[in-house]
C-alpha cells in the first residue's frame, strides 16, 4: 500500500474520532472535521487507485 494512502487513511481515522468527540461535546466544530474526513479519504482512494493503476501499467513482467 502506498505510503501517501496510508497517511491519509490515519489522519481520516483521527478525523472521524475528533468529530465523534466534537458532536459529543456540543461543539459545531465536529462539522470541519467531518470534512476533512471526507478530504482525506478521497484521498486516500486516490493514491490506491493510482498505485494500482501504476503497476498495471508495468505489467507482469515489470
Amino acid at each position: 500500500m502506498p505510503r501517501l494512502a496510508l497517511y491519509s487513511l490515519a489522519v481520516c481515522a483521527l478525523a472521524v474520532v475528533a468529530a465523534v468527540v466534537s458532536f459529543a461535546q456540543g461543539s459545531w466544530l465536529g462539522v470541519v472535521w467531518v470534512l476533512l474526513a471526507g478530504l482525506t479519504s478521497n484521498m486516500a482512494w486516490y493514491y490506491l487507485r493510482r498505485a494500482k493503476a501504476e503497476r498495471q501499467a508495468v505489467g507482469p513482467t515489470g
